[in-house]
C-alpha cells in the first residue's frame, strides 16, 4: 500500500513522502535520480532555487512521460528582489504550467521586505501558478511574525526533523497544530547517517525486531506517526524501495514513540559507546596525530 496524502488547511492535499533533491546534490544534475524516484513510486519531487537543479528536475519529468495530475511538485524561493520574477524562472526551468507547493526556503529570504514578498506568494497562489503556499525553516517567531501580516497563511512549515532534534522543535509542532500547518521533515535520518552511535540506536533496533524493519524504516515510521510529512533521498534504488516501504510496516506503539523521544532527548553524544568512539573519535585522533608529527617532521628537515 503507497503512501496516502494528507490534507491542507486550503482544500488541497500534499503526499506523505517526497523526494528531496538538495544537500549532496546541489548544483547537480539530478535527472537520472528524479526519474528513479518516480519509478520506484514517489509521487512527490522536492526542489528548491537554491539546489540550483530545477532544470534537470524539469528533464526528469518530461522523460517520465506522467500526466501532470500523476505528480506533486514543491519548490523554493531562496534569493531575489522580485519574487515574481524568481517564480516565473523557477517554473521555466520545471517546464510547467504550475507548482503544488512553492515555499519561501528560510526566513532571511523574504525579511527584507516580508509583508512585499508574502503578497507576492499570495498572488502566485491566487492565480493558481502555485496550488499552495507555506515556508521553510521558519522558528515560531518568524512564523508569529508572517502570521501578523499574511492575509493567506502559509500552509506548510518544511524543517531538519529528527529524534535529537524533536525536543527543540516541539515548539513548532505545537504551533503548527494550533494553526493548521502541515510539518515536513527534511535529515529524519541524521541519527543514523551522521550521529551513529548515540542512545537512540538501541531503541531502533529493539523496535525494528518488533515489526521487521530496519533503524531507518524505524525513523520515518516514528516521523510519519507525528503527522509529519517525510522528505528523504538516496542514489539507490534499494534505499528508495526501502523507504517507500515504511506505508506498510505496523505502527509504532505509543510506547516506543515515547522511548524514541527519551532517548532522543539525551542528545546524540549521551552514553557514547565503544563502538561510537572506535568508529567515529579514534581515527580523526589518529589522523590529527599523524598529521602534527608530518608538519613537525618537515618544519625540522633541511630544504
Amino acid at each position: 500500500m503507497p503512501f496516502e496524502t494528507t490534507p491542507l488547511s486550503d482544500g488541497n492535499e500534499i503526499p506523505q513522502i517526497a523526494y528531496g533533491t538538495g544537500s549532496v546534490w546541489k548544483g547537480e544534475d539530478v535527472a537520472k535520480y528524479v526519474d528513479q524516484a518516480l519509478e520506484q513510486g514517489f509521487a512527490h519531487i522536492d526542489t528548491a532555487q537554491y539546489y540550483a537543479n530545477e532544470d534537470s528536475v524539469g528533464t526528469a519529468i518530461r522523460q517520465s512521460g506522467l500526466q501532470r495530475s500523476e505528480f506533486y511538485l514543491t519548490t523554493k524561493f531562496s534569493d531575489g528582489k522580485d519574487v515574481r520574477a524568481v517564480f516565473n524562472d523557477s517554473l521555466e526551468k520545471l517546464g510547467l504550467s504550475y507548482v503544488d507547493l512553492y515555499l519561501v526556503h528560510f526566513p532571511q529570504a523574504i525579511q527584507d521586505d516580508l509583508e512585499g514578498k508574502w503578497r507576492a506568494f499570495e498572488q502566485i497562489k491566487k492565480e493558481g501558478l502555485a496550488r499552495s503556499i507555506g515556508v521553510s525553516n521558519f522558528s515560531v517567531k518568524s512564523l508569529e511574525a508572517l502570521w501578523k501580516v499574511a492575509k493567506i497563511k502559509p500552509v506548510v512549515n518544511q524543517i531538519q526533523f529528527h529524534p535529537y532534534n524533536y525536543v527543540e522543535n516541539k515548539p513548532i509542532l505545537d504551533f503548527a497544530e494550533k494553526h493548521g500547518i502541515v510539518v515536513e521533515a527534511y535529515s529524519s535520518l541524521t541519527p543514523i547517517t551522521k550521529t551513529p552511535g548515540g542512545p537512540v540506536d538501541a531503541v531502533l533496533e529493539k523496535i525494528g525486531k518488533r515489526i521487521g524493519a530496519t533503524p531507518a524504516q524505524v525513523v520515518l515510521s516514528w516521523v510519519k506517526s507525528k503527522g509529519v510529512v517525510i522528505v528523504t533521498t538516496s542514489s539507490k534504488k534499494e534505499r528508495l524501495q526501502e523507504y517507500l516501504a515504511v506505508a506498510d510496516l505496523p505502527p509504532l506503539t505509543l510506547e516506543e514513540i515515547a522511548e524514541i523521544e527519551e532517548a532522543g532527548a539525551k542528545g546524540p553524544n549521551a552514553g557514547f559507546t565503544r563502538r561510537a568512539f572506535v568508529r567515529r573519535i579514534l581515527p580523526a585522533a589518529v589522523a590529527t596525530a599523524l598529521w602534527i608529527g608530518f608538519r613537525s617532521f618537515t618544519s625540522t628537515s633541511p630544504a
